[in-house]
């Protein structure tokens, strides 16, 4: 989910990659009408062995064939960029297919609001699901530091209106909980309205990225109980806490 600025040098020579965003044209036997991508790569603007852009997401979608009703959607990323995610997000929505997103290893930070966003959320077996508040790294005075926040603040609560959307709840509630980095187990997504299903456990699906360094935790083992465990079921001591909290911001 993080907001970076990288070195202009650092941009890899064109045609250079070392895994892309795949797409499976359909077999004999297949269903009918649908498809299968394969996110299994940060989400990067400059895509090529970076990541998955937003722009090579869309020449992906470009080539599905016109009878495409479905597009499942396998991911296998620990996140990325937040307008990135926020782009190709609405590519899917835009696309006249249903988008059924299936989370073969990990769903994390802004890979996690991408599949929250579909149309149909599936867990595989064993994978997790992480939320946490949008990260950025700025340069400058205290007046640019203020910017920074502020706009960080704006895209978490953009960020936490898609959980809500999905699962219920309020923004205020989601936001606190993407503040306390919070990882869901397939189960715990399920519980929680994050995830409609549970499926099978996937074949072949390569292990995620290791934990990037704004994460407090490196996997759901190491992190404590989700603040949202159930649907709608945000704690009225958590509320409590939120409200001082916020009470305590103001008069600072």
């Amino acid at each position: 989910m993080a907001d970076r600025y990288r070195f202009r040098n650092a941009i890899p020579e064109p045609g250079t990659r070392a895994s892309v965003l795949n797409y499976v044209p359909p077999a004999e036997g297949d269903v009918p009408g649908e498809v299968v991508l394969r996110l299994y790569d940060p989400i990067d603007s400059w895509g090529g062995d970076w990541g998955v852009s937003s722009k090579e997401f869309a020449t992906v979608l470009a080539q599905l064939p016109t009878e495409t009703s479905t597009i499942r959607l396998h991911i296998n990323s620990p996140g990325g960029e937040v307008f990135e995610a926020v782009a190709i997000l609405n590519q899917l929505r835009a696309h006249p297919a249903n988008v059924v997103a299936v989370v073969d290893g990990l769903a994390a930070s802004a890979a996690s609001f991408l599949a929250a966003g579909a149309d149909e959320l599936i867990m595989g077996e064993n994978s997790q699901l992480m939320i946490h508040d949008a990260w950025g790294i700025t340069i400058g005075d205290a007046t640019d530091m203020r910017k920074a926040g502020d706009l960080l603040d704006r895209l978490s609560n953009n960020i936490a209106s898609i959980y809500a959307a999905k699962a219920g709840g309020t923004t205020e509630d989601w936001r606190t909980a993407m503040l306390a980095e919070s990882w869901y187990s397939a189960q715990e997504a399920l519980d929680t309205g994050l995830a409609d299903s549970i499926a099978g456990e996937p074949a072949d699906a390569p292990d995620a990225k290791n934990a990037l360094p704004e994460w407090k935790y490196s996997n759901r083992d190491e992190a404590p109980a989700p603040l949202i465990a159930a649907k709608g079921g945000f704690p009225q001591r958590l509320r409590d806490r939120q409200n001082v909290n916020d009470k305590a911001h103001r008069l600072s």
